[in-house]
Order: C-alpha cells, then structure tokens, then sequence
C-alpha cells in the first residue's frame, strides 16, 4: 500500500479562491497543513489545464505533497502529476490502472457498497465517499448515508475519505468511523485565510482520526 497521508486532502475549485489567485490560495493551504491536493477543473480547453498542472505541480512539490488530477490520464501523465481520481461516470476504474500502471495514486469514487467494492477490486488506491452532505460544488450529486459509509468501511481495505460538505462542523461528525482523511472544498477555497482554515481543520481532522 502506498504511504500517503489523506488527512486533509484539498480538492481545488477555480471559482471560489476569494484570497488571491488560485496558485495563492493552494499554496496557503499547504502552508497551513493540507496533505493531498486534487486539481479538480470541470472546464477550459486541454492546453490550458496543462498549464495549470505544471504550476500546481511546482508549489506540491515544494511541500513535498502529492497532486493527483480529477479525470484526466492525458494530463496527469504529461504533468507529472502523481495520480488521477475517476469517477463512476468517467474512465473505468481497470482501465484506468492498467493506463497509469501500478506506481501512480488511482482514486476513485463511491456513493455505494458495491460501487466501493468494485472499485477496490479493480485497483483502486482510496475511496472518495459522498457525497455526505448537499454541497455547493455539486448541486446534483446524490447523497451517501452514514450507513452505507459504515458498510463500505467494513467491506474495503483500501483509505477511505469522505467529501461533500466537509466543514468544521460536519467533520466531527465522522470520529471513530476509521476513516483516512477529508476531502475538503469550499472550506478552504471560498475561505479569506485559507492557510489559518487548513490549519484549523488539519488540527481538528488529526484529533477526530485520532
């Protein structure tokens, strides 16, 4: 198993940086103790995300955090990038490995136990779980019940983080279900400190994980 830490795992949004650039904003996240970053761009031409990457990539490396790219294998290979997440309505979670071979971060998405299941299976190295709560970044996204999130703890072997809301007043809510980490947005983008947020959440986030 690889040795990442997805205690506080950044998933970038571009339209809510609301404390400088969007370079600015990830960078203060590192500073204030993100572990994992996600840069996560739903829009805007392939030349342009390149571009994106390779500048993410520079302020990751300087932490020596990983960044793992939403969706994109062609990018995340031609950034350097150090892995790629998948959803369940993007490239097959098998396909997927077998096209960024067995070294690189595959992330994967799971709303249920058999999506969660089947993921692990097909060489998944962690489980995006939710989303647990209505969130702004995804009007349309269906809901995970902490039932389902207890099965799927239960079923897989892999690190489990949940994303969807994730705040300080829904992280709480997670203690001693034995997940890895917290799949964070808004909190952290929209927020105008976001180094004193990500420091305020990884303090909260270590004592939850215990």
């Amino acid at each position: 198993m690889k040795n990442i830490d997805y205690s506080l795992y950044l998933v970038t949004d571009r339209n809510q940086p609301a404390a400088g650039t969007f370079e600015q904003v990830v960078e203060e996240a590192l500073q204030g103790g993100a572990t994992l970053v996600q840069l996560r761009e739903k829009t805007g031409d392939t030349g342009l995300l390149y571009e994106r990457a390779v500048k993410i990539k520079r302020i990751t490396d300087s932490f020596h955090v990983p960044l793992i790219i939403d969706d994109r294998i062609d990018i995340m290979m031609a950034s350097g990038a150090d892995g790629v997440h998948v959803g369940q309505s993007d490239m097959p979670a098998d396909i997927a490995r077998k096209m960024i071979g067995p070294d690189k971060i595959l992330g994967v998405s799971a709303g249920t136990l058999e999506e969660a299941v089947k993921a692990e299976k097909d060489g998944a190295d962690y489980l995006g779980v939710g989303a647990m709560f209505p969130t702004a970044t995804k009007k349309d996204a269906d809901i995970t019940s902490p039932e389902t999130l207890r099965k799927i703890m239960e079923a897989v072997h892999i690190p489990v983080v949940t994303i969807g809301g994730m705040n300080e007043k829904t992280i709480p809510l997670f203690k001693g279900y034995g997940l890895s980490g917290f799949a964070v947005v808004s909190a952290i983008m929209a927020s105008s400190r976001p180094k004193t947020e990500a420091a305020e959440l990884k303090k909260m986030i270590d004592q939850v994980l215990g």
